[in-house]
């Protein structure tokens, strides 16, 4: 079911040119997006997950470039950050990298099944049409949106798009604020990695992929929680005791207050599988974490998208 849209997101200018999309409360598909405008030319970094919630970003993001964005970035494959590309597309290029549109076009509009109570309208899928691997720039005129993979972290291959006229980074999900990390589909090692590209850079301000903005200490933050479901995990493995059983078991610490905790399931179950051999961001069984998930929260986790 939809949470009302009262008070309903809006575009705030973070630096002179890019404007961030926050949506409260940050949990399950409530995802960031942003905005880069130059004279003539604007790129919109990731979408929503809903026909509404799009349809108030696509207002927004008019309110600030009248006829919409030139280029739409997907940082992932996600139907939070993708499901809303079809109200830009085709005036938008979208742009993501190789592996997230095959991703994309793999799974579909399967998150939709998960929550069937969300009035999710309509999100027809919508690939990517320019895709790349390692690096690409796009200019809003004056302004460079540089995007890098530095993926695996949050999913198998993870984009973050950086603008260095302004020291603004948008980091997608690699980067988390408020909210419980995920790194199922990703990486412990790779996402260990990804902070410290990210960290190099300097950013004067972050934008994460979901919660709101801040600074450098937002990448702090979600590397000390990564680290920890690291630590977790070695002593699960050790003590011969299962993801679940660690979980129902550990104390949160310093990360009791974040929301959505019961993705520390899927997390462990990804921490045990790397300890295990598993590649970074190599398939994993999603379908039996989620179900384990649904067990520690006492339900479905709660989706207001």
């Amino acid at each position: 079911m939809n949470s009302p849209l009262a008070g309903p997101p809006s575009l705030r200018q973070i630096a002179d040119g890019v404007y961030a999309f926050v949506q409260p409360d940050g949990g399950w598909c409530l995802n960031n997006s942003g905005l880069i405008v130059g004279r003539g030319r604007t790129v919109l970094v990731d979408t929503a997950a809903t026909e509404s919630r799009t349809r108030r970003l696509r207002e927004e993001v008019e309110r600030v470039a009248p006829g919409g964005p030139d280029f739409v970035v997907n940082t992932h494959f996600h139907g939070d950050h993708t499901f809303g590309n079809g109200q830009f597309a085709p005036r938008a290029v979208i742009v993501a990298h190789e592996g997230t549109r095959a991703d994309s076009a793999e799974a579909g509009l399967g998150l939709r099944h998960l929550w069937p109570e969300v009035t999710w309208g309509e999100t027809p899928l919508t690939l990517p049409t320019l895709t790349f691997r390692d690096s690409l720039t796009l200019y809003a005129d004056d302004l460079r949106v540089e995007l890098t993979n530095v993926g695996p972290a949050h999913t198998a291959n993870d984009v973050v798009a950086w603008i260095p006229e302004r020291s603004v980074l948008f980091t997608g999900d690699v980067v988390w604020s408020g909210v419980t990390p995920y790194v199922l589909m990703g990486s412990i090692s790779g996402s260990l990695r990804a902070f410290a590209t990210l960290r190099a850079l300097r950013p004067d301000t972050v934008v994460p992929g979901h919660g709101p903005v801040g600074g450098v200490e937002l990448i702090d933050a979600t590397e000390a929680y990564v680290r920890w479901i690291d630590r977790l995990a070695r002593d699960g493995v050790r003590d011969g005791l299962s993801p679940l059983e660690v979980a129902k078991s550990c104390d949160p610490g310093e990360f009791a207050a974040l929301g959505d905790s019961e993705r520390l399931i899927g997390n462990l179950h990804r921490a045990y599988a790397e300890l295990d051999g598993l590649a970074p961001g190599a398939r994993i069984d999603v379908a039996a974490s989620f179900k384990e998930m649904v067990e520690f929260h006492g339900g479905l986790p709660t989706c207001n998208a």
